[in-house]
């Protein structure tokens, strides 16, 4: 199965947001085994698991119980982002919302939202995460928010919420999170929805412009084509995973597994702006560090998990990966929590 991702600049707005509210987010990184630099890296795209170890961590490091639904009220807008010039460039926020739709992977690999009209109400579904994320009480009220936030910047202001509903349970806390929101709030709801006036729809873009909307479109398709390419690299890794005790973990293999020729293969893998060397390298690298930093694996088990002949050919493409020997790696690593290296 394909390994679901989320746009880096979801990561880089609740950072913005950490940093507003004063919480110490070098702790947090430290925790998840990456640093502030991380979250501006280039094309980022995070594990949409790690969501689940992201937040926690938040809230152990705050202290805060209701960190998701506080860190959404501080959101940055959501601004310079192809979705965004979508919305702006259409005639009306409705027309955005149906263009945005086709396009939401740019955000991430689990968004899978829609919309309909309920009486006077549109109501939007947001199917935007994975069955172990879309119960979490802190993505959801933060994500919520989010779009808010986002969708009140588009109309002028005028966007407000009519009723929200979270699949997620609450046991305290319900006019806490009612107040924050503005709305009528159900929790353990089949489905997570945001409620708004349908009239917000017809809503009229400043922005409006034909020809920028079919460039934005281009770019938004163009967009979505590269991230369809870069899916054969987690088709390979996934292969590679379960190769790797076998010993066969070449690239004739990996074909074979995927019923296309080698040729094809290394092809598809330059399109996507790597190679199977890479992918093996980068797979095996990172196994490597969780299982150093999270098991008590002897060194000459995860030299053999992580497919090396022996024990001077692993060390020495660690220390070439890391700049550390496995054992430094391990004990500067050990302790941190799960999410080590899923990023």
């Amino acid at each position: 199965m394909q390994e679901l991702r989320d746009a880096g600049v979801m990561l880089r707005l609740i950072y913005e947001a950490m940093k507003k509210k004063g919480i110490d987010t070098d702790l947090i990184f430290s925790r998840l085994g990456i640093n502030a630099d991380y979250v501006y890296t280039e094309q980022l795209r995070t594990p949409h698991s790690a969501q689940t170890f992201f937040w926690q961590a938040v809230e152990d490091v705050s202290g805060d119980p209701d960190i998701g639904l506080h860190l959404g009220q501080l959101l940055p807008v959501y601004k310079g982002q192809v979705l965004e010039y979508l919305f702006l460039s259409s005639p009306t926020f409705g027309e955005g919302l149906r263009r945005a739709k086709n396009y939401q992977r740019l955000l991430s690999d689990a968004a899978n939202t829609d919309f309909f009209i309920e009486g006077d109400d549109a109501c939007m579904v947001l199917d935007a995460a994975s069955d172990d994320v879309r119960r979490l009480q802190h993505f959801n009220e933060c994500f919520v928010q989010g779009l808010i936030t986002f969708f009140r910047s588009l109309t002028d202001g005028e966007f407000h919420p009519s009723r929200i509903e979270f699949e997620h349970q609450r046991h305290e806390g319900h006019d806490h999170v009612k107040d924050v929101l503005g709305c009528d709030v159900v929790f353990g709801a089949k489905e997570n929805r945001l409620y708004f006036p349908a009239s917000l729809l017809s809503h009229a873009s400043p922005h409006a412009e034909p020809e920028l909307l079919d460039l934005h479109e281009r770019f938004a398709s163009e967009q979505v084509a590269r991230l369809e390419k870069k899916d054969i690299v987690g088709q390979v890794e996934r292969i590679v995973a379960e190769l790797l005790d076998s010993g066969e973990v070449t690239l004739d293999a990996v074909a074979t597994r995927l019923d296309i020729k080698p040729r094809t293969l290394r092809t598809r893998l330059t399109e996507a702006e790597s190679s199977f060397n890479q992918v093996l390298a980068d797979f095996r690298y990172r196994l490597a560090r969780q299982l150093l930093a999270t098991t008590d694996e002897s060194i000459d088990e995860i030299v053999y998990l992580t497919g090396f002949s022996e024990p001077s050919t692993f060390y020495r493409a660690f220390k070439r990966w890391s700049e550390m020997t496995p054992i430094e790696y391990r004990k500067t690593a050990q302790g941190k929590d799960a999410m080590v290296d899923a990023m």
